[in-house]
């Protein structure tokens, strides 16, 4: 009954002293409008009594699969927390010295308004008499407009004029209507500046205290709800006298109302300001793990339409809108790849870059994305915000902030040998690797009617038109097609496309997803120079076509984001296995039993540690024709890796030779030395993580003559 009455008596109040506002609250400029006290009724009556409530912004979540941290993006670092989640003591603090009365007014307290009437006409002063709600108000206001980045409007407390005063009154009147007061202040906990870096309860407590509002302290809450008053004043890390002084003030208020005795009093009072700072992280630069990875994501989200019709409503979005981004990366696979590529050339004064990527063949998930370099400058530290593992821009034509790939040399082999077993030939037919020369006029096949290029040093990075040449001599002979893949042959790559159609090559190479990763044209697979690579091709592709032979010919789109929800918990548009069938199994087996043998026979025997002594793998090595690109791509039955390592400046013009890494010299690089190692040291110790079962055989008819 009484608080009805109060209710009532405080929206009479309220319309009756809207004339004398000007004065009473000793804001200049009123008496100037002319309005009488009668006017000012009609006024007050006028004045919109509807405020949309909107969720404030809230900080974005990127988490790894496992739900591990990777990143947080803000405007307003946010979090929001329901009102059972925060500690008793700062409800009760920040009732106590904010609005005592919040329970017992209407929005308005007549009170708190006839209080600072009196005090105003007495002493001179500006007291406002604002309550929580009126606060919240002005709090909900100006979070709307800095949403829409309109941040000149935003009326601070000190520039309200009286009509923007009386519209607050009406609006919180109209807003303990709508909700009850726990809601209320729930709301205001949560929207209110406490710190630059620390909107909102939860990031408050998190900032300053390393802790969470649920776990506040009494003097804790207590210096907090002290803070709003004035963040700048009252900043513990900047002025800790004045906190102090305001947070003995809060603990007083909190005694004389009765939310704390006086043993709780004194023991709060005699702890001092006992900061344990945590400033917030902001975007991939400061992640806590995969910062290119982090940016690749972000990049994802940025470039679709699901998350706002334009760049800018998308970047509201991932810097406003409270999502949680919970992406397919795997923590344990993260950490040991970061090691791995920092150990191969972490810090190189010659800036050499090394690169690891893993897909999960049959999902296209990627589970881990890592190269050796810091995202900003640091003294010692090879420092680019480029990714090397992805494509300059996507499929649309958005940015990825990616390298644009490299030279892939001898990786782009096996496609080749797959169309071999495509079009029903034997793997173990011979081919004819003595020959060198192909002159412009060879007849090679085309079925689909397209012109093979010729294949000159510009075009195919092979080296003289009329002389084609193998890494090391007495390989100029006739061999079995698999023989020649497995020791990785320049000249029976060139014999077994003599006798294939190369549109199937073509087609081959583009159902696997290879395309250039600097503009995502097609490689041109009639350009005969791509036959060993010549275009740059992102690891993350090359990796993902090697997955698609260890998932039995089965291709699946990269994915990065498994899961989006947005601030309610809603679900969003997210990444989902794009799967089809894209190579016949009997050729993928082939394949993989090929490739198996590069690792125990083949241009690959070199690398150490012996990945195939501990789990069934296949994989191929690579190396451009200067050696400044040079690869491993390998995998298991449940983990694919394209492991690089070459030069990553200026379009890879550098050569690999006569270089030293690590403080050892080598005449050339070779993709068994160190991009090698680095793939077998990885996979050795994560490949367990996944399932790595033999690969089934190719059926018996493959392996006849």
């Amino acid at each position: 009954m009484a608080a009805t009455l109060w209710r009532v008596i405080g929206l009479w109040t309220v319309s009756a002293i809207c004339g004398v506002l000007a004065a009473s609250l000793a804001i200049p400029g009123f008496a100037a409008a002319g309005l009488a006290v009668s006017g000012s009724i009609t006024f007050f009556n006028n004045l919109p009594s509807e405020l949309e409530v909107a969720p404030p912004s809230q900080a974005t979540r990127v988490l790894t699969a496992d739900g591990k941290p990777i990143a947080t993006f803000f405007a307003e670092n946010r979090v929001k927390v329901r009102l059972d989640q925060m500690s008793p003591y700062i409800k009760d603090a920040i009732v106590a010295i904010e609005d005592s009365r919040f329970y017992k007014h209407a929005g308005v307290d007549p009170q708190g308004v006839l209080r600072a009437l009196a005090f105003n006409l007495t002493r001179g002063g500006r007291q406002g008499a604002s309550t929580l709600t009126q606060q919240y108000v002005t709090n909900v206001i100006n979070e709307s407009l800095l949403s829409a980045d309109k941040t000149d409007q935003v009326i601070l407390s000190g520039q309200k004029s009286i009509g923007d005063k009386v519209r607050e009154m009406k609006l919180a009147i109209a807003l303990e209507k709508k909700y009850t007061k726990d809601q209320i202040l729930e709301g205001y906990l949560n929207i209110v500046f406490f710190n630059r870096d620390a909107y909102g309860i939860e990031a408050a407590a998190r900032h300053f205290f390393s802790t969470t509002a649920k776990d506040l302290t009494l003097p804790q809450a207590a210096l907090l709800a002290g803070l709003v008053n004035s963040p700048s004043f009252y900043d513990p890390a900047i002025n800790p006298e004045n906190s102090l002084k305001r947070r003995n003030q809060v603990l007083d208020k909190m005694l004389s109302e009765g939310k704390i005795s006086h043993p709780e009093h004194d023991a709060a009072v005699a702890v001092g300001v006992e900061l344990k700072l945590a400033p917030a992280k902001q975007g991939c630069s400061a992640a806590d793990t995969a910062p290119y990875f982090c940016d690749y994501v972000a990049h994802l989200i940025l470039n679709n339409p699901a998350y706002g019709v334009d760049a800018t409503d998308r970047e509201k979005k991932l810097y406003r809108g409270g999502l949680t981004i919970t992406t397919t990366l795997e923590s344990r696979l993260q950490g040991a790849a970061q090691a791995q590529v920092d150990a191969t050339a972490g810090a190189n004064p010659d800036k050499w870059g090394a690169s690891l990527v893993s897909i999960e063949p049959g999902t296209g998930k990627i589970l881990a994305m890592a190269q050796n370099t810091v995202f900003l400058p640091e003294p010692g530290k090879f420092d680019t915000q480029l990714n090397f593992n992805v494509d300059s821009k996507d499929a649309n034509g958005y940015d990825l902030n990616g390298a644009g790939g490299f030279q892939p040399g001898s990786t782009m082999k096996p496609f080749t040998f797959a169309e071999w077993l495509n079009e029903g030939k034997s793997m173990v037919a011979v081919v004819d690797a003595s020959r060198r020369i192909y002159p412009l006029d060879f007849p090679w096949r085309s079925s689909c009617g397209k012109v093979l290029g010729a294949y000159d040093t510009a075009q195919s990075a092979l080296g003289a038109a009329d002389d084609l040449q193998n890494n090391d001599e007495g390989y100029y002979r006739k061999m079995p097609v698999n023989y020649g893949l497995y020791n990785s042959i320049n000249t029976a790559t060139f014999a077994e496309a003599t006798q294939l159609d190369f549109c199937g090559i073509q087609k081959m190479v583009d159902t696997l997803g290879l395309h250039s990763g600097v503009d995502n044209a097609q490689v041109n697979m009639h350009q005969l120079g791509n036959l060993l690579g010549a275009i740059g091709v992102a690891p993350l592709h090359l990796a993902n076509a090697f997955a698609t032979f260890a998932a039995d010919g089965k291709y699946c789109a990269p994915i990065a984001v498994a899961a989006v929800k947005d601030a309610a918990g809603r679900d969003l548009s997210a990444q989902v296995p794009d799967c089809r069938s894209a190579v016949k199994p009997e050729v993928a087996r082939g394949v993989n039993s090929v490739l198996q043998d590069v690792l125990k026979r083949g241009s690959g025997i070199y690398i150490q540690p012996k990945v195939q002594d501990h789990v069934p793998a296949a994989a191929k090595t690579g190396t451009s024709n200067t050696n400044g690109a040079t690869w491993v791509v390998g995998y298991t039955s449940g983990l694919a890796t394209a492991s690089f390592f070459g030069d990553t400046l200026a379009g890879q013009k550098r050569p690999g030779q006569n270089v030293t890494i690590n403080g050892k010299f080598y005449k050339a690089i070779d993709g068994y030395m160190l991009a090698g190692p680095q793939w077998a040291n990885y996979m050795l110790e994560v490949a367990g993580l996944y399932p790595a079962a033999p690969f089934p055989p190719p059926p018996a008819s493959m392996t006849k003559p």
